[in-house]
């Protein structure tokens, strides 16, 4: 997780649908720095904290994202982790098919995400780790105080043909 900025992002309206968290990565397919499209060359916005590069931004949307039931967040969660590739190369984790991120179907998708929250839940990990998602964002600012995290701008696409 040293290489995965966690960050949030407000949304602009308190209904309970809609995104509730994103995986950006910051490469392209199997790692790759640069990726040429549409005849022109392309990198990422680089994206460093504490001297190291990020390669993924992982981004909660607040308070929609805390206002999840407390097994809908782990859901969220492991949705979004999956995504990192395997290689853990800055791309994401890729599937057969044309519905390349989520294995054809994204109900599906999300079915093994449950599964994998069932395994995770009956692993007894250590509650510590996460208590603050029993919470709603109400109630976790009730009990913690305001919610202060790191917000990032969504890194952009650099056209290299035009950078001298």
């Amino acid at each position: 997780m040293s290489r995965v900025a966690v960050t949030f992002a407000q949304t602009r309206s308190p209904v309970e649908w809609g995104m509730q968290a994103k995986l950006t990565p910051m490469r392209f397919e199997h790692g790759a720095l640069t990726q040429r499209k549409d005849g022109r060359n392309w990198t990422v916005q680089r994206l460093h904290h504490d001297g190291q590069e990020m390669l993924y931004i992982l981004t909660f949307y607040l308070p929609r994202f805390l206002n999840q039931s407390y097994t809908e967040k782990l859901v969220t969660t492991f949705h979004e982790l999956y995504h990192i590739s395997p290689a853990f190369d800055g791309d994401i984790r890729r599937f057969e098919g044309g519905c390349y991120m989520h294995t054809g179907s994204q109900a599906n998708y999300d079915r093994q995400m449950e599964k994998f929250v069932s395994q995770y839940v009956r692993m007894k990990a250590p509650a510590l780790l996460r208590r603050f998602l029993e919470h709603d964002f109400h109630g976790l600012r009730k009990a913690h105080g305001p919610v202060i995290g790191l917000r990032v701008a969504v890194p952009k696409l650099i056209p290299l043909d035009d950078v001298a």
